[in-house]
């Protein structure tokens, strides 16, 4: 079998009674997860112009959107959900790729379970097998792809939709190589939108373009037979440098890269995650105020000046990829969520002059969760730390207890408190339903009486 077909068959093969109990508790949190910050974001404006864009197509209601009253197709509520999942840039990372597997799968998933009522337990083992998918898609092209300008969210994500998708329809393998060979002709997205509402639509089409792929296979359309390792396929075209099959399909379900995902503390790029818990940490134990830094040096992973490196953000998306503004916000306001990257806040004269104050070198033996970092106080004192694991990295992970808390200080935003109660126990209870209506019902807003 070619790649493609091989990578097809094993997600529509597998047993989810198979399935290592930990993978299917994982889909859990990165459905809580993803619903935490889907629900805080639909509330931004960008999200409004797509909500109000996407009511005016008048698709028929068959398809739940988080934090709306609106229903649409499965493909739309698909496309919605995956921008609201990574508009705050809130959602997981798979380390070392930085792929943020949930914001494409899950979205395709969920509106195809919704769609022929599939039972919770194969809607998360769905997400865990197309996420698995993807992750190796982005293994399998790490660090070339992503080096060459390429959004791997977008590209490699648009595969494990797909998967998850043809999985959720119940597709044999066949048909779901030509699910994964259709959508792969979309994979898609460059880093030069990062810092724009653009970004988000990497997983947003992703997630419809897989989804509508498994919906056309299922129909009798085809695609290409080995569209990942084709003569002109996704590993020749978008990662010439280099590629690895066994990074694709070596030992899968038995080796997981889905053990390497991590969910976020922090509302902005992962590489600055480190930067952010060591600020937060001095300033909290030294009760550091603004006006008390002369500069803030840190020692950083290569990935950080690669991704990172804006000095002078002018609006709040921006701000989310510079880890000048993220470590100045860290010590003003001792946190990093989404309101940390508000227009407003990019714009505050105290985080912008401290912002000046705040530089980086690189050092190649550092990993993308680490950091060695300084604050230099006027007078001359110096202050260090050194973070090993940031908080929310896979060898440092998130607690249940901790990813909860953060859903509740999202949720809240948006949903009353019972709902969303409600909401958080019936995905910690997915594996036991018969459906995921309760889950689609609950996590949509009531329209205004």
């Amino acid at each position: 079998m070619s790649a493609t077909h091989t990578l097809a068959s094993a997600v529509v093969r597998a047993d989810a009674g198979d399935l290592p109990a930990w993978t299917l508790h994982e889909a859990k949190r990165t459905l809580v997860n993803m619903l935490a910050v889907a629900l805080s974001a639909s509330a931004n404006s960008g999200s409004r112009i797509l909500l109000d864009w996407a009511e005016g197509e008048g698709a028929a209601p068959r398809a739940s959107v988080i934090g709306s009253p609106l229903r649409t197709s499965p493909c739309g509520a698909a496309m919605l959900n995956g921008f609201l999942a990574h508009l705050q840039d809130y959602d997981d990372t798979h380390f070392p790729t930085v792929l943020h597997p949930t914001a494409p799968v899950w979205p395709a998933a969920l509106a195809a379970a919704e769609e022929r009522g599939a039972s919770g337990k194969d809607a998360l083992a769905a997400f865990a097998l197309g996420a698995e998918a993807a992750c190796r898609v982005a293994m399998s092209v790490h660090p070339w792809h992503y080096e060459m300008g390429w959004h791997i969210t977008g590209t490699a994500g648009v595969f494990g939709a797909a998967a998850a998708a043809a999985r959720m329809l119940g597709l044999g393998a066949d048909e779901a190589n030509m699910a994964v060979g259709i959508a792969g002709t979309f994979a898609s997205g460059v880093r030069e939108v990062f810092g724009s509402h653009a970004k988000a639509m990497h997983p947003a089409k992703a997630a419809a373009n897989g989804l509508q792929a498994a919906f056309l296979a299922e129909r009798g359309f085809t695609g290409a037979d080995d569209v990942i390792g084709g003569r002109r396929g996704f590993w020749e075209v978008l990662s010439p440098n280099g590629h690895s099959e066994e990074a694709l399909l070596g030992g899968f379900g038995e080796r997981w890269e889905l053990a390497n995902n991590g969910l976020k503390p922090y509302a902005n790029g992962v590489v600055s995650h480190p930067i952010q818990d060591a600020v937060i940490a001095l300033r909290n134990e030294h009760r550091i105020a603004p006006e008390d830094v002369e500069a803030i040096n840190a020692e950083v992973s290569p990935l950080v000046l690669e991704l990172m490196n804006r000095p002078e953000p002018r609006r709040g998306l921006e701000g989310k990829f510079s880890f000048q503004h993220c470590a100045a916000a860290a010590l003003v306001d001792g946190a990093g969520h989404d309101a940390q990257f508000s227009d407003e806040r990019v714009a505050d004269p105290v985080i912008a002059a401290l912002r000046a104050k705040v530089s980086a070198v690189v050092d190649d033996t550092l990993r993308e969760d680490e950091v060695r970092l300084s604050i230099t106080l006027r007078g001359g004192a110096a202050l260090s730390r050194y973070v090993e694991h940031a908080t929310g990295s896979p060898e440092n992970p998130m607690t249940d207890a901790a990813l909860e808390a953060k859903y509740r200080s999202l949720a809240y935003e948006v949903l009353p408190a019972a709902q969303a109660e409600e909401l958080l126990a019936a995905v910690w209870e997915l594996d036991a339903a018969p459906s995921v209506e309760k889950v689609a019902r609950l996590m949509a807003k009531q329209a205004a009486s």
